[in-house]
């Protein structure tokens, strides 16, 4: 009762998505999963690949947060379909899904970064597998929500599922992913996994590589919160991108764990998408103040939302990139 009566319709949909299908969007885990069917990733393994919701179902919620702004600025606003979507799910419709499959044409994006990141860890020479469909959620929106005895939940189920699978370190591709994996279900476990950041996994393993951009050319570097304010990881970013020849970095006027938010994340732009689309186009504008011409980040919220940034400012000739996106062009070069 104290949920229906407190919690607003879209973080309601989207816990209740977490704890009944495992993902954000209720989607179909296997469908998912499709991004590795050709990556020859056994699932047997010490050491897995964590992909997280946010790559895996970028394309997706891009789609559903385009919808959920355009709701917020019409008469009708956003906690009304967002109720009914949660009233449909409990008749055993889901028409929040349908609308993002018709509109998309799938339930799961291409997530290309997903498959950069284990592209370049495999030219590194680091050996990992990949749980697939049997990956559990997280859980770490049930945390932010507030819904501290569903995550507690949730934490246990995704401890028992690593070890059914012999799992003893994590490579995690989400920031809000690792920070949960790593801080918050120990709270609630007995892990002992090591948990680890895709970029702090690439950052041990430079030596001995070359890396070079195709081109040079001025970039700046965008902080996710949870990777620089929870996670402290600050420096393992800006050591890859600065060995990087023909890259230039650039420092924007807030960085490290002071930097400006994006607007995204902990359910905030399902709950104010218009508050979010304004933060989104503050932190571009600053990002674009630096005169670089490509903006890296390691966050798919945070790509999203800067994107919507450079939408909302017009700005057509800035490239927003996954630093997994820049390396696999440096490695190839």
């Amino acid at each position: 009762m104290a949920e229906k009566n407190l919690m607003p319709p879209g973080l309601t949909y989207m816990a209740g998505n977490i704890t009944a299908r495992q993902n954000v969007l209720g989607a179909s885990k296997a469908e998912g999963a499709r991004w590795a069917k050709d990556l020859g990733l056994r699932k047997k393994s010490s050491t897995v690949f964590f992909a997280g919701c946010g790559y895996q179902y970028a394309n997706q919620l891009e789609c559903l947060m385009s919808l959920l702004r355009r709701l917020d600025k019409s008469p009708l606003g956003v906690e009304i379909p967002m109720g009914l979507a949660n009233l449909q799910k409990k008749l055993g419709l889901d028409l929040g899904s349908v609308y993002v499959k018709t509109a998309t044409g799938s339930m799961a994006g291409d997530a290309r970064p997903l498959v950069d990141m284990v592209t370049v860890l495999k030219k590194l020479g680091v050996e990992f597998g990949y749980l697939a469909e049997d990956e559990p959620c997280c859980g770490a929106p049930l945390h932010f929500i507030g819904l501290e005895s569903k995550f507690a939940k949730n934490a246990v189920s995704v401890q028992k599922q690593f070890e059914e699978f012999g799992v003893e370190r994590v490579i995690s591709a989400v920031p809000s992913c690792t920070f949960a994996l790593r801080t918050l279900i120990p709270q609630h476990t007995k892990s002992k996994i090591k948990v680890e950041h895709f970029v702090e996994v690439v950052a041990k393993n430079l030596d001995g590589h070359e890396l070079k951009y195709p081109e040079k050319v001025k970039v700046t570097y965008h902080d996710p919160c949870q990777l620089a304010r929870f996670l402290e990881v600050v420096e393992a970013p800006r050591k890859v991108i600065k060995a990087i020849k023909n890259l230039e970095l650039v420092e924007p006027a807030t960085s490290g764990q002071w930097a400006t938010c994006c607007g995204g994340g902990g359910g905030f732009e399902a709950v104010f998408p218009e508050f979010s689309q304004i933060l989104a186009e503050n932190r571009a504008r600053e990002l674009v103040a630096t005169g670089a011409r490509i903006i890296i980040t390691n966050c798919p919220g945070c790509i999203m939302q800067l994107e919507e940034g450079l939408k909302q400012l017009k700005i057509e000739d800035i490239k927003v990139l996954d630093l997994a996106q820049v390396l696999i062009t440096s490695l190839e070069v």
